[in-house]
């Protein structure tokens, strides 16, 4: 089990360092950050002391080297739109795209489960038919096409949710949030149905083909046999033996419901950094830009990370194969 966590630690660091690359090379070489500063007026002197202070006349790897230390310590620069540090933008927005990315992952697990095992039991019916059919649309249409059709249908035709925004918000601790306010339970309902929809189908349709192969082997003939109970031998036998491949894609899913808020925030303008980063791309913002791009980079690494050792749990085989690669 040592050896396999040295190893994804090792992965994920250079993950991270190849993901800060890249920001970096954002951050560097996408447009003229003295431009962007100081304008096309600035004189001669203004440019080379910003440059001085900057630190970009020295070489690339210094700079570079930089920019990591200043990302372990959360610093990402000052943004060109707002003149306010990248970081204090985040940390101001970031709890409204976890609070979604959240509602969204529990709507499409909860849901996603639930579904395959019925569609698997009952594979014959015409609700499972139904379903599966239905399940298509949430893998055909694009995130904002379902979101404008969520709109059109529960905020303009019925009136029952609103369209737009996070509704009221209050404050627990250093965290704001909306779920504890009726306006913003009512405000994340469009906006995390839409999110995990995709996500959603994906699992729901994983878990019943993996849960039709479980019940085809041998020990689930024995523990009927046994006499154990149908709903035993669903969840405690059958379930577990699907969860693997079921944590490796819901895994994966839940980092893209982050990195794809994007769309989702935008449709239904949700204050998060999804929202900022569109923003940002439309100023030319490069530190929000680079600084968004490092964040969902680390949150797909953690992410991984917390899978991969979830396989322990769920399997315990693993812990007898320490070169064991199964996982991401």
């Amino acid at each position: 089990m040592l050896i396999i966590l040295l190893r994804r630690l090792y992965q994920a660091i250079f993950v991270l360092l190849l993901v800060a690359l890249i920001s970096f090379c954002i951050f560097r070489f996408v447009g003229n950050p003295v431009d962007n500063i100081l304008g096309q007026e600035a004189t001669v002197e203004d440019r080379n002391e910003l440059i001085d202070r900057m630190g970009l006349d020295d070489p690339v790897i210094v700079q570079y080297g930089r920019f990591i230390w200043n990302a372990v310590r959360g610093e990402f620069g000052i943004s060109y739109r707002t003149a306010e540090p990248v970081s204090a933008l985040i940390a101001e927005r970031l709890p409204a795209t976890l609070e979604l990315a959240f509602v969204s992952a529990f709507f499409a697990l909860f849901f996603g489960v639930i579904l395959g095992v019925y569609t698997a039991v009952r594979r014959q019916g015409f609700s499972a038919h139904f379903i599966m059919t239905a399940s298509l649309v949430g893998v055909s249409l694009p995130t904002f096409l379902i979101g404008v059709l969520l709109i059109w249908l529960f905020a303009v035709e019925l009136g029952w949710l609103p369209s737009f925004g996070r509704g009221d918000t209050i404050m627990i601790g250093a965290w704001e949030t909306g779920l504890f306010t009726i306006s913003g339970l009512k405000s994340i309902i469009l906006p995390a149905v839409t999110l995990g929809l995709y996500q959603m189908t994906l699992i729901m349709r994983l878990v019943r083909s993996e849960m039709l192969e479980v019940l085809r082997q041998d020990f689930i003939k024995f523990a009927r046999a046994r006499g154990l109970t149908e709903r035993m031998i669903l969840f405690r036998h059958a379930l577990k033996n699907t969860l693997v491949p079921v944590t490796t894609v819901a895994g994966l899913q839940i980092g893209s419901i982050v990195a794809f808020a994007i769309i989702t925030e935008t449709v239904f303008q949700w204050p998060g950094v999804g929202l900022m980063f569109i923003n940002a791309v439309y100023f030319v913002d490069v530190p929000v830009m680079s600084a968004y791009l490092l964040l969902v980079g680390t949150l797909f690494v953690i992410i991984n990370f917390i899978v991969d050792m979830l396989y322990f749990l769920i399997d315990p085989r693993i812990k007898q194969d320490p070169l064991n690669r199964g996982g991401s």
